[in-house]
């Protein structure tokens, strides 16, 4: 593993490559995209094993925390959804300094919606790996404001807490949720970001969601935006495997279902 900081107009971008144990046999390129605000810290731990389990099979493995995120530059509120795209595009240039492999874009929940997003700008047609999709942002972003309307329920503020929100981003000014500031740039990219399949190619994607259920299948919605990348003529691999939504949970655990489903899926993407 090779921690580094990634030079950028806009700050330096922290991140962490896993090439595979024999440069001469590589079998594919990924960039991993972490999911949004705390989520990235709670998925830390799963993003790190899956990693090195991806290098260790003969992938190299870039990740990359985005502006304003974990040990790159700047704070939170710098952070827009087009500096994010533009983070990514960073990463993928980089990456490409290594290897000519076959390119995977790798998102949990909200860094999905940003695969899909910043795909549009690369100069080649990307795979996909989707832990756990947001399918849409506007709803990924109406739940992480509801983070806010939950901590003013104790104080009797909560009624309104939304309009509020909303009266702030029109204005233009940041907003303050569950401890991270949110700009009305960032808000507004990620409110408008739908997992639509890319129109510069299709290639594979690999759909995995988690469940504690046995008998769980992928929800309804899920179903339903499957079906535009398999229209667009993506071949896509979904599947609900057991295990905890790790990205919202009080402590720390891991899923190794969804670990070894990966794993299995990546004969795909070479």
């Amino acid at each position: 593993m090779q921690p580094f900081f990634l030079p950028s107009e806009r700050g330096q971008c922290f991140c962490l490559y896993h090439p595979p144990p024999d440069v001469g046999v590589v079998r594919g390129a990924v960039i991993y995209l972490h999911p949004f605000a705390e989520e990235m810290n709670k998925a830390r731990r799963m993003a790190a094993l899956q990693s090195r389990a991806m290098a260790a099979a003969g992938f190299a493995v870039l990740q990359i925390d985005l502006l304003g995120c974990g040990d790159s530059a700047g704070d939170f509120s710098d952070a827009t959804w087009s500096v994010w795209k533009e983070n990514v595009l960073l990463a993928y240039r980089w990456l490409r300094t290594q290897t000519q492999v076959p390119l995977t874009l790798w998102g949990l929940r909200g860094g999905c919606l940003l695969a899909a997003s910043a795909a549009v700008d690369l100069p080649e047609k990307a795979n996909f790996i989707f832990w756990q999709p947001a399918i849409s942002g506007k709803l990924h972003w109406q739940q992480f404001m509801r983070l806010k309307m939950a901590g003013e329920l104790a104080s009797g503020t909560a009624k309104g807490i939304t309009e509020q929100l909303c009266r702030q981003l029109a204005a233009g000014e940041p907003v303050e949720i569950a401890g991270y500031t949110v700009s009305p740039a960032l808000a507004e990219g990620l409110e408008a970001a739908e997992l639509e399949p890319p129109a510069c190619g299709a290639r594979q994607v690999i759909w995995l969601e988690t469940s504690m259920r046995d008998d769980a299948t992928l929800a309804p919605v899920s179903q339903t935006r499957i079906e535009h990348w398999l229209m667009a003529g993506y071949a896509v691999h979904a599947k609900v495997v057991r295990g905890p939504a790790f990205w919202q949970t009080s402590e720390i655990e891991d899923a190794p279902e969804l670990l070894a489903a990966t794993q299995a899926a990546l004969a795909l993407l070479t």
